[in-house]
């Protein structure tokens, strides 16, 4: 378990202590990206959906994701979230949904975990807004593009 924050000594698993840690501004963008069949694409684009407007749930839903991420995760922080965004935007060549989310805090720890639920989040609203017309629906992609602030510094992704 070395090198794993998370496992003590004896491996077991704890909270880190990050009382020690400087505060600083973090970032984290997260994406993923959620595959139907065409109709249903056309059905969210159009805005016909009986549940009502997909996207806009679905935005809601993953700022809300990120707020609850210490609630779902066990050992992650509960943390003074300054901003979350989380973008949909339609793409015909998957055909599906492309979902980016930002996640801003000024703390001791960072803010990928809440990014990545947040993003995740959002791709199963959309699933939950419209399985009833699509059972073949697949959530994926799920994945950290930028991490930045605190002593490990900046990471973007390939």
């Amino acid at each position: 378990m070395a090198g794993l924050s998370h496992f003590d000594d004896q491996g077991q698993a704890h909270m880190v202590d990050v009382s020690q840690k400087a505060h600083t501004d973090r970032v984290a963008v997260a994406a993923g990206w959620i595959k139907m069949q065409p109709p249903t694409f056309d059905m969210i684009s159009q805005g016909s959906a009986k549940k009502g407007d997909v996207l806009g749930i679905a935005r809601l839903a993953g700022i809300m994701g990120a707020k609850k991420t210490p609630d779902l995760i066990p050992l992650c922080h509960p943390l003074v979230i300054s901003k979350v965004s989380v973008e949909l935007t339609l793409d015909p060549d998957l055909p599906g949904v492309q979902i980016n989310a930002t996640v801003k805090t000024t703390g001791q720890t960072g803010v990928e975990m809440e990014a990545l639920t947040a993003a995740s989040v959002a791709a199963l609203t959309v699933y939950d807004m419209v399985k009833a017309a699509d059972k073949t629906m697949e959530v994926g992609g799920i994945k950290v593009l930028l991490k930045d602030g605190g002593k490990s510094g900046r990471y973007e992704a390939p």
